[in-house]
Protein backbone atom coordinates (compact mmCIF):
# COMPACT_ATOMS: atom_id res chain seq x y z
CA UNK A 1 0.00 0.00 0.00
CA UNK A 2 1.13 3.76 -0.91
CA UNK A 3 2.05 5.46 2.29
CA UNK A 4 -0.26 8.72 2.61
CA UNK A 5 1.69 11.82 4.12
CA UNK A 6 -0.91 14.74 5.39
CA UNK A 7 0.53 18.27 5.54
CA UNK A 8 -1.09 20.67 7.84
CA UNK A 9 -1.17 24.17 6.58
CA UNK A 10 -0.98 25.06 2.68
CA UNK A 11 0.72 28.21 3.18
CA UNK A 12 4.20 28.23 0.93
CA UNK A 13 5.41 25.89 3.03
CA UNK A 14 3.10 23.20 3.17
CA UNK A 15 2.72 23.53 -0.78
CA UNK A 16 6.36 23.27 -1.36
CA UNK A 17 6.20 20.33 0.92
CA UNK A 18 3.51 19.04 -0.90
CA UNK A 19 5.05 19.91 -4.41
CA UNK A 20 8.14 17.80 -3.29
CA UNK A 21 6.21 15.06 -2.14
CA UNK A 22 4.16 14.41 -5.03
CA UNK A 23 7.29 14.55 -7.37
CA UNK A 24 8.98 11.91 -5.30
CA UNK A 25 5.76 9.78 -5.90
CA UNK A 26 4.12 10.09 -2.43
CA UNK A 27 0.75 10.96 -2.02
CA UNK A 28 0.11 13.82 -0.06
CA UNK A 29 -3.21 15.20 1.44
CA UNK A 30 -3.13 18.87 1.99
CA UNK A 31 -5.26 20.44 4.91
CA UNK A 32 -6.05 24.26 5.38
CA UNK A 33 -9.03 26.16 6.91
CA UNK A 34 -8.16 28.87 4.09
CA UNK A 35 -7.57 28.72 0.44
CA UNK A 36 -3.87 27.42 0.05
CA UNK A 37 -1.46 30.28 0.15
CA UNK A 38 -3.71 32.95 1.19
CA UNK A 39 -2.88 34.20 5.09
CA UNK A 40 0.58 35.01 5.39
CA UNK A 41 2.25 33.72 2.36
CA UNK A 42 -0.44 36.29 0.55
CA UNK A 43 0.96 39.06 2.16
CA UNK A 44 4.59 39.72 2.08
CA UNK A 45 6.69 41.99 0.91
CA UNK A 46 7.62 40.01 -2.11
CA UNK A 47 11.51 39.66 -1.82
CA UNK A 48 12.95 36.59 -2.83
CA UNK A 49 16.44 36.37 -1.36
CA UNK A 50 19.48 34.61 -1.26
CA UNK A 51 20.95 36.89 0.37
CA UNK A 52 18.60 37.02 3.14
CA UNK A 53 20.78 35.10 5.22
CA UNK A 54 21.10 38.23 8.27
CA UNK A 55 19.02 36.98 11.65
CA UNK A 56 17.13 39.49 13.26
CA UNK A 57 19.05 39.63 16.57
CA UNK A 58 22.51 41.11 16.00
CA UNK A 59 25.24 42.30 18.18
CA UNK A 60 23.57 45.90 19.55
CA UNK A 61 19.76 45.29 19.10
CA UNK A 62 18.94 45.67 22.34
CA UNK A 63 20.32 49.15 22.44
CA UNK A 64 18.10 49.64 19.54
CA UNK A 65 14.56 48.45 21.22
CA UNK A 66 13.69 51.76 23.04
CA UNK A 67 13.92 53.80 19.80
CA UNK A 68 12.07 50.88 17.89
CA UNK A 69 9.05 51.36 20.31
CA UNK A 70 8.47 54.55 21.04
CA UNK A 71 11.10 56.71 18.43
CA UNK A 72 9.83 58.64 15.07
CA UNK A 73 9.08 55.11 13.17
CA UNK A 74 8.05 52.87 15.95
CA UNK A 75 8.59 49.63 13.84
CA UNK A 76 8.13 47.59 16.49
CA UNK A 77 5.40 47.07 18.92
CA UNK A 78 4.14 44.59 21.92
CA UNK A 79 0.84 44.41 22.81
CA UNK A 80 0.26 44.90 26.57
CA UNK A 81 -0.89 41.70 27.53
CA UNK A 82 1.75 39.94 25.61
CA UNK A 83 4.56 41.36 27.98
CA UNK A 84 4.57 38.27 29.78
CA UNK A 85 5.37 36.01 27.35
CA UNK A 86 7.65 38.80 25.56
CA UNK A 87 10.13 38.66 28.03
CA UNK A 88 11.54 35.41 28.21
CA UNK A 89 11.03 34.80 24.44
CA UNK A 90 13.03 38.39 24.09
CA UNK A 91 15.63 37.35 26.04
CA UNK A 92 16.27 34.29 24.42
CA UNK A 93 16.22 36.73 21.32
CA UNK A 94 19.08 38.79 22.56
CA UNK A 95 20.69 35.83 23.40
CA UNK A 96 21.30 34.99 19.99
CA UNK A 97 22.77 38.07 19.05
CA UNK A 98 26.15 37.73 19.78
CA UNK A 99 28.50 37.89 16.69
CA UNK A 100 29.62 33.88 16.89
CA UNK A 101 25.85 32.96 17.13
CA UNK A 102 24.91 35.34 14.32
CA UNK A 103 27.47 33.64 11.88
CA UNK A 104 26.16 30.31 12.91
CA UNK A 105 22.55 30.92 12.77
CA UNK A 106 23.32 33.07 8.98
CA UNK A 107 24.90 29.82 8.23
CA UNK A 108 21.55 27.79 8.57
CA UNK A 109 19.56 30.39 6.89
CA UNK A 110 21.84 30.59 4.10
CA UNK A 111 21.35 26.76 3.17
CA UNK A 112 17.52 27.58 3.41
CA UNK A 113 17.35 30.90 1.23
CA UNK A 114 20.46 30.81 -1.30
CA UNK A 115 18.62 28.15 -3.90
CA UNK A 116 14.81 29.70 -3.51
CA UNK A 117 15.08 31.75 -7.12
CA UNK A 118 16.06 28.59 -8.37
CA UNK A 119 13.49 26.28 -6.95
CA UNK A 120 10.65 28.80 -7.76
CA UNK A 121 11.61 28.98 -11.75
CA UNK A 122 11.45 25.32 -11.23
CA UNK A 123 8.38 25.03 -9.66
CA UNK A 124 6.39 27.30 -11.91
CA UNK A 125 7.86 26.03 -14.78
CA UNK A 126 5.49 24.43 -17.73
CA UNK A 127 2.80 26.55 -15.70
CA UNK A 128 2.85 29.58 -18.25
CA UNK A 129 3.15 32.18 -15.02
CA UNK A 130 7.03 31.80 -15.26
CA UNK A 131 6.34 35.68 -15.50
CA UNK A 132 5.58 36.12 -12.19
CA UNK A 133 9.12 36.27 -10.37
CA UNK A 134 11.10 38.80 -11.80
CA UNK A 135 14.87 39.70 -11.45
CA UNK A 136 15.46 42.40 -8.68
CA UNK A 137 18.30 43.79 -6.81
CA UNK A 138 17.40 44.61 -3.33
CA UNK A 139 17.43 48.51 -2.54
CA UNK A 140 18.49 49.57 1.06
CA UNK A 141 18.14 53.17 1.02
CA UNK A 142 19.71 54.98 3.55
CA UNK A 143 18.85 59.00 4.84
CA UNK A 144 21.95 59.78 6.07
CA UNK A 145 25.39 58.65 4.60
CA UNK A 146 27.38 55.77 5.89
CA UNK A 147 31.01 55.23 3.48
CA UNK A 148 31.87 52.43 6.15
CA UNK A 149 28.26 51.08 5.41
CA UNK A 150 29.38 48.15 3.93
CA UNK A 151 31.82 46.71 6.89
CA UNK A 152 28.80 46.53 9.55
CA UNK A 153 28.56 42.87 10.23
CA UNK A 154 25.32 41.98 8.28
CA UNK A 155 26.75 43.25 4.82
CA UNK A 156 30.24 41.76 5.54
CA UNK A 157 28.81 38.70 5.92
CA UNK A 158 26.76 38.53 2.84
CA UNK A 159 29.96 39.77 0.82
CA UNK A 160 31.92 36.76 2.24
CA UNK A 161 29.58 34.68 0.97
CA UNK A 162 29.65 35.89 -2.35
CA UNK A 163 26.78 38.50 -2.10
CA UNK A 164 27.51 41.48 -5.11
CA UNK A 165 26.96 44.66 -2.93
CA UNK A 166 27.16 48.49 -4.48
CA UNK A 167 27.14 51.44 -2.11
CA UNK A 168 25.57 54.32 -4.46
CA UNK A 169 25.22 57.77 -3.33
CA UNK A 170 22.17 60.25 -4.04
CA UNK A 171 22.88 60.58 -7.50
CA UNK A 172 22.50 56.92 -8.75
CA UNK A 173 19.82 56.01 -6.28
CA UNK A 174 17.54 58.62 -8.03
CA UNK A 175 18.79 56.88 -11.50
CA UNK A 176 17.83 54.17 -10.24
CA UNK A 177 14.57 54.44 -8.35
CA UNK A 178 13.10 57.87 -9.63
CA UNK A 179 10.39 57.63 -7.34
CA UNK A 180 11.89 57.66 -3.91
CA UNK A 181 12.50 61.04 -2.02
CA UNK A 182 15.60 63.28 -2.27
CA UNK A 183 15.72 62.64 1.62
CA UNK A 184 17.73 59.68 0.69
CA UNK A 185 21.20 60.29 0.47
CA UNK A 186 23.17 56.75 -0.22
CA UNK A 187 21.65 52.83 -0.34
CA UNK A 188 23.11 49.43 -0.74
CA UNK A 189 21.90 47.50 -3.40
CA UNK A 190 22.20 43.43 -2.77
CA UNK A 191 22.40 42.25 -6.30
CA UNK A 192 21.25 38.92 -8.26
CA UNK A 193 17.71 39.17 -6.31
CA UNK A 194 14.24 38.32 -7.23
CA UNK A 195 10.96 39.81 -6.05
CA UNK A 196 7.11 37.93 -6.44
CA UNK A 197 4.78 39.86 -8.27
CA UNK A 198 1.93 38.40 -7.11
CA UNK A 199 2.74 36.22 -3.73
CA UNK A 200 -0.99 35.19 -3.96
CA UNK A 201 -1.22 34.25 -7.22
CA UNK A 202 2.48 32.16 -7.15
CA UNK A 203 0.62 30.51 -4.33
CA UNK A 204 -2.73 29.69 -6.30
CA UNK A 205 -0.23 28.50 -9.10
CA UNK A 206 1.61 26.18 -6.94
CA UNK A 207 -2.06 24.91 -5.57
CA UNK A 208 -2.90 23.93 -9.16
CA UNK A 209 0.11 22.79 -9.90
CA UNK A 210 0.23 20.27 -7.29
CA UNK A 211 -3.19 18.80 -7.56
CA UNK A 212 -2.44 18.12 -11.01
CA UNK A 213 0.16 16.21 -9.74
CA UNK A 214 -2.31 14.15 -7.32
CA UNK A 215 -2.12 16.17 -4.30
CA UNK A 216 -5.66 16.24 -2.53
CA UNK A 217 -5.89 19.41 -1.02
CA UNK A 218 -9.30 19.98 1.53
CA UNK A 219 -10.60 22.88 3.34
CA UNK A 220 -11.21 21.80 6.71
CA UNK A 221 -9.80 23.43 10.25
CA UNK A 222 -7.89 20.84 12.21
CA UNK A 223 -9.26 20.23 16.17
CA UNK A 224 -7.10 17.65 17.68
CA UNK A 225 -4.23 15.18 16.33
CA UNK A 226 -3.93 12.04 17.94
CA UNK A 227 -0.96 8.88 17.68
CA UNK A 228 -2.16 5.84 16.44
CA UNK A 229 -0.28 2.32 16.08
CA UNK A 230 0.21 2.52 12.61
CA UNK A 231 0.00 6.36 11.75
CA UNK A 232 -1.49 9.62 12.98
CA UNK A 233 -5.51 10.50 13.16
CA UNK A 234 -6.11 14.26 12.44
CA UNK A 235 -9.36 15.09 13.79
CA UNK A 236 -10.79 18.06 11.60
CA UNK A 237 -14.17 19.85 11.94
CA UNK A 238 -15.60 17.89 9.16
CA UNK A 239 -14.09 14.75 9.04
CA UNK A 240 -11.40 11.99 10.29
CA UNK A 241 -8.18 11.54 8.41
CA UNK A 242 -5.76 8.94 8.83
CA UNK A 243 -2.46 8.87 7.67
CA UNK A 244 1.03 7.28 7.99
CA UNK A 245 3.23 10.22 8.68
CA UNK A 246 2.13 13.66 9.45
CA UNK A 247 3.91 17.59 8.45
CA UNK A 248 2.72 20.35 10.54
CA UNK A 249 3.14 23.68 8.37
CA UNK A 250 0.61 25.38 9.83
CA UNK A 251 2.78 28.94 10.70
CA UNK A 252 2.10 30.70 13.84
CA UNK A 253 -0.96 28.25 14.61
CA UNK A 254 1.53 25.59 15.16
CA UNK A 255 2.18 26.02 18.74
CA UNK A 256 -1.15 25.40 19.94
CA UNK A 257 -1.80 22.76 17.64
CA UNK A 258 1.02 20.78 19.55
CA UNK A 259 0.57 21.50 23.18
CA UNK A 260 -1.83 18.75 23.86
CA UNK A 261 0.70 16.21 22.78
CA UNK A 262 3.24 17.73 25.33
CA UNK A 263 5.16 19.66 22.28
CA UNK A 264 6.28 23.27 23.63
CA UNK A 265 8.22 25.84 21.27
CA UNK A 266 9.04 29.15 21.93
CA UNK A 267 7.03 30.16 19.15
CA UNK A 268 5.92 33.51 18.79
CA UNK A 269 3.37 35.01 16.24
CA UNK A 270 5.14 38.07 14.72
CA UNK A 271 2.71 40.22 13.07
CA UNK A 272 3.66 42.10 9.99
CA UNK A 273 1.06 44.60 7.99
CA UNK A 274 0.26 45.81 4.63
CA UNK A 275 -0.79 48.68 2.62
CA UNK A 276 -1.17 48.17 -1.31
CA UNK A 277 -1.92 51.41 -3.08
CA UNK A 278 -4.17 50.64 -6.37
CA UNK A 279 -3.56 53.53 -8.25
CA UNK A 280 -0.01 54.71 -6.76
CA UNK A 281 0.80 56.65 -9.67
CA UNK A 282 4.41 55.62 -8.95
CA UNK A 283 6.65 52.15 -10.29
CA UNK A 284 9.47 50.70 -8.55
CA UNK A 285 12.64 49.10 -10.00
CA UNK A 286 13.52 46.74 -7.18
CA UNK A 287 12.47 46.13 -3.67
CA UNK A 288 12.97 49.22 -1.89
CA UNK A 289 13.70 48.78 2.11
CA UNK A 290 13.34 52.35 4.40
CA UNK A 291 15.85 51.44 6.34
CA UNK A 292 14.72 54.11 8.99
CA UNK A 293 11.13 52.58 8.95
CA UNK A 294 12.10 49.13 8.59
CA UNK A 295 9.29 48.79 6.10
CA UNK A 296 9.84 47.34 2.40
CA UNK A 297 8.09 48.58 -0.82
CA UNK A 298 7.59 46.88 -4.42
CA UNK A 299 5.57 47.27 -6.96
CA UNK A 300 2.78 43.96 -7.85
CA UNK A 301 0.16 43.61 -10.24
CA UNK A 302 -2.19 44.87 -7.70
CA UNK A 303 -0.05 48.26 -7.08
CA UNK A 304 2.59 49.33 -4.92
CA UNK A 305 2.70 47.23 -1.88
CA UNK A 306 4.34 48.34 1.45
CA UNK A 307 4.98 45.71 4.34
CA UNK A 308 6.41 46.21 7.40
CA UNK A 309 6.02 46.38 11.03
CA UNK A 310 6.77 43.87 13.85
CA UNK A 311 4.06 43.20 16.40
CA UNK A 312 3.88 40.63 19.19
CA UNK A 313 0.47 39.69 20.09
CA UNK A 314 -1.45 36.88 20.67
CA UNK A 315 -2.18 34.93 17.02
CA UNK A 316 -5.58 35.65 17.57
CA UNK A 317 -5.51 39.50 18.52
CA UNK A 318 -7.32 41.86 16.60
CA UNK A 319 -5.92 44.44 13.96
CA UNK A 320 -4.47 47.56 15.33
CA UNK A 321 -5.94 50.65 13.13
CA UNK A 322 -3.56 52.67 14.05
CA UNK A 323 -0.95 51.22 12.28
CA UNK A 324 -2.86 52.17 8.71
CA UNK A 325 -2.10 55.65 9.26
CA UNK A 326 0.92 55.24 10.52
CA UNK A 327 2.09 52.95 7.46
CA UNK A 328 0.61 55.29 5.31
CA UNK A 329 2.16 58.63 6.38
CA UNK A 330 5.39 56.22 6.09
CA UNK A 331 5.32 55.66 2.48
CA UNK A 332 4.22 58.77 0.79
CA UNK A 333 7.01 60.26 3.24
CA UNK A 334 9.29 57.48 1.21
CA UNK A 335 7.61 58.46 -2.20
CA UNK A 336 6.35 61.83 -2.12
CA UNK A 337 4.13 61.33 -5.57
CA UNK A 338 2.70 58.29 -4.15
CA UNK A 339 -1.16 58.54 -4.19
CA UNK A 340 -2.38 57.25 -0.96
CA UNK A 341 -5.57 57.47 -1.53
CA UNK A 342 -7.05 54.27 -2.48
CA UNK A 343 -5.11 50.98 -0.54
CA UNK A 344 -6.47 47.76 1.12
CA UNK A 345 -4.85 47.35 4.88
CA UNK A 346 -3.57 43.64 5.11
CA UNK A 347 -2.51 42.04 8.60
CA UNK A 348 -0.54 38.52 9.16
CA UNK A 349 1.40 36.77 11.42
CA UNK A 350 4.91 35.65 11.25
CA UNK A 351 5.83 32.68 12.93
CA UNK A 352 8.84 33.44 14.81
CA UNK A 353 12.00 31.71 16.61
CA UNK A 354 13.74 33.87 18.97
CA UNK A 355 17.05 32.51 17.19
CA UNK A 356 15.21 33.56 13.49
CA UNK A 357 15.03 29.91 12.31
CA UNK A 358 12.45 27.07 11.35
CA UNK A 359 11.99 23.59 12.93
CA UNK A 360 12.55 21.35 10.34
CA UNK A 361 12.78 17.58 11.45
CA UNK A 362 10.89 14.84 12.80
CA UNK A 363 10.17 14.84 17.00
CA UNK A 364 12.32 12.15 18.49
CA UNK A 365 9.27 10.98 20.53
CA UNK A 366 6.43 11.08 17.93
CA UNK A 367 7.65 9.24 15.50
CA UNK A 368 5.87 9.91 11.78
CA UNK A 369 5.35 13.66 13.13
CA UNK A 370 7.71 16.85 11.38
CA UNK A 371 7.52 20.16 11.78
CA UNK A 372 8.05 22.50 9.08
CA UNK A 373 6.96 26.34 10.69
CA UNK A 374 8.90 28.87 12.28
CA UNK A 375 10.44 30.48 9.48
CA UNK A 376 9.82 33.96 10.65
CA UNK A 377 10.64 37.19 8.33
CA UNK A 378 12.25 34.43 5.80
CA UNK A 379 9.37 31.87 4.91
CA UNK A 380 9.21 33.26 1.04
CA UNK A 381 12.36 32.18 0.82
CA UNK A 382 12.68 29.20 2.56
CA UNK A 383 9.72 27.85 1.18
CA UNK A 384 11.05 25.78 -1.62
CA UNK A 385 14.63 24.51 0.60
CA UNK A 386 11.97 23.79 3.31
CA UNK A 387 9.72 21.35 1.28
CA UNK A 388 12.97 19.75 -0.52
CA UNK A 389 14.60 18.60 2.65
CA UNK A 390 11.43 17.39 4.44
CA UNK A 391 10.12 15.40 1.60
CA UNK A 392 13.81 14.14 1.58
CA UNK A 393 12.93 13.03 5.11
CA UNK A 394 9.75 11.92 4.48
CA UNK A 395 10.58 9.57 1.77
CA UNK A 396 13.94 8.25 3.69
CA UNK A 397 16.59 10.20 1.66
CA UNK A 398 19.27 11.61 3.41
CA UNK A 399 19.19 15.70 3.01
CA UNK A 400 22.38 17.02 0.97
CA UNK A 401 22.61 19.42 3.63
CA UNK A 402 23.55 19.09 7.93
CA UNK A 403 19.94 20.03 9.42
CA UNK A 404 21.11 20.14 12.48
CA UNK A 405 20.39 23.82 12.80
CA UNK A 406 16.87 23.18 12.43
CA UNK A 407 16.70 20.41 14.62
CA UNK A 408 12.97 20.13 16.56
CA UNK A 409 14.78 19.63 20.24
CA UNK A 410 17.28 22.92 20.20
CA UNK A 411 15.03 24.62 22.88
CA UNK A 412 14.41 21.17 25.17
Amino acid sequence: MQEQVIVLGAGAIGLCTALSLAERGISVRLVDRGAPGQETSYGNAGVISPWSIIPQSMPGTWKKIPEMLFGKYRPLSVRPTYWPRMVPWGLEFLRHGRADRVREISDGMEALCMPSVDLYRRHLAGTGQEHLVKDSAYVHAFRQINPDVLTSIDYRIRQEKGAQLELVGADQLRQIEPALSSEFQAAVLIHNQARALSPGRIMEVLADKAQRLGVEILRQSVTALLRTETGWTVQCDGDTLTGDKLVITMGAWSAELLKPLGISVPLAAERGYHLEFQAAGIELNNSVMDTDAKFVASTMEGGLRVAGQAEFAAVDAPVDPAKEARMRAQAKAAFPDLNTETATFWMGRRPSFPDSLPMIGEFPDHPGLFAGFGHSHYGLMMAPKTGELLADMLSGRAPNLDCRPYETTRFN
